[in-house]
């Protein structure tokens, strides 16, 4: 398994999207920038806020794209060639439907499930989508025709609690992650019930 040298964090730029449902994997990489005594600051050649940090013995590049969702590929895309990174050395972070709140997953590779952002990512890397994801529940409204609305709304007080206890297990398993030790990190991370 291949190391992970970037985290990166989905969602909307703007203040009036930043308590949005579909800003959880920003969550994330704020969270862990945070933890890290570390300040994500406006990178124009990345196209997002980015940070370097050191996580146990290992170096990161944490980026939030400041482009809108559907265009998160371009900022993915500009990273990986700065830094010269593959697919596999990525950890994308994302809101998912599929998932309920306090809920979270990691996974490598596979579709973009309907999300705009890993749908872009992939198209900027050249249709590969071997890198990894942490997927952050945040639970399905019941109607497709709903979706949009639910993931720009902001979550409720208790949602919002257990998203954040979501984060928090992502936070203690990331180093077993960023090491490669993807099995230790997803038995704990797969273990938590909501």
């Amino acid at each position: 398994m291949s190391q992970v040298t970037a985290i990166i964090g989905l969602g909307n730029p703007g203040a009036e999207y930043a308590a949005t449902r579909h800003n959880a994997g920003a969550w994330l990489v704020d969270a862990l920038a945070r933890q890290a005594h570390s300040e994500l600051r406006p990178e124009k050649k990345f196209l997002g806020l980015y940070a370097k940090i050191r996580l146990d013995d290992h170096e990161l590049h944490l980026l939030n794209p400041t482009t809108f969702m559907n265009r998160s590929g371009a900022a993915v895309a500009a990273l990986c060639q700065f830094f010269k990174l593959a697919p596999e050395n990525l950890l994308v972070a994302h809101d998912e439907l599929d998932l309920p709140p306090g809920q979270a997953r990691y996974k490598t590779g596979g579709g973009h499930g309907g999300h705009n952002g890993l749908r872009d990512i992939i198209s900027a890397l050249g249709n590969q989508k071997q890198f990894h994801r942490a997927r952050i529940g945040i639970g399905h409204p019941g109607d497709a025709r709903q979706v949009t609305h639910y993931v720009l709304g902001r979550p409720g007080k208790s949602e919002q609690a257990a998203i954040e206890d979501a984060l928090s297990e992502c936070l203690a398993t990331l180093p077993y992650a960023v090491a490669g030790d993807w099995a230790k990190a997803m038995n704990r991370l797969h273990s938590v019930k909501p």
